[in-house]
């Protein structure tokens, strides 16, 4: 098994809007509508990294990260979601890699550091943990997650691209 990690091209979209709405078709949490989040980040321009992971040539993941705002007017934040996997390739290490590999080009990009919302018993591998001084608005507690790439985590709330809503 090959696992290959690289940036969306423009003949992956409607192959990506697939793997996103298959990773998502049983999640309890989703709306379903995940795919449109991408499609408005990437319509809008704020679709700052847009990767790919496939196993032997198939495409099974999808991570997107867009630039965030916050209060403080800290820059060079971003957030990451939606992390789509299809379901067969969940809990086998590939999401993990995406992550982990998108997280690296984040930093080598000079990024000062991403949040996300997720399930903190999966994405505190990575890092990522509560920061009291960072908030959200309509996140339940503890699910709205950051990690600083320099040790200095900005104050204030994070707003998130349009395309969200």
């Amino acid at each position: 098994m090959i696992l290959t990690i690289r940036p969306e091209q423009p003949e992956d979209i409607s192959e990506i809007r697939e793997v996103i709405k298959r990773a998502f078709k049983s999640a309890s949490h989703s709306n379903n509508k995940e795919h449109h989040i991408v499609d408005a980040l990437r319509e809008h321009g704020q679709l700052y990294l847009s990767r790919v992971a496939e196993v032997d040539g198939q495409m099974m993941g999808h991570i997107a990260v867009s630039p965030v705002r916050l209060s403080s007017g800290a820059k060079h934040w971003y957030g990451i979601g939606p992390v789509s996997i299809i379901p067969d390739y969940q809990s086998k290490g590939g999401g993990s890699r995406l992550i982990e590999s998108t997280l690296h080009q984040l930093r080598d990009s000079g990024a000062n550091g991403c949040v996300l919302v997720g399930d903190p018993s999966y994405y505190t591998r990575f890092g990522f943990k509560h920061i009291s001084t960072l908030t959200c608005q309509d996140i339940p507690q503890g699910y709205f997650m950051a990690i600083a790439f320099n040790d200095q985590c900005p104050r204030g709330s994070v707003t998130y691209s349009e395309a969200f809503n």
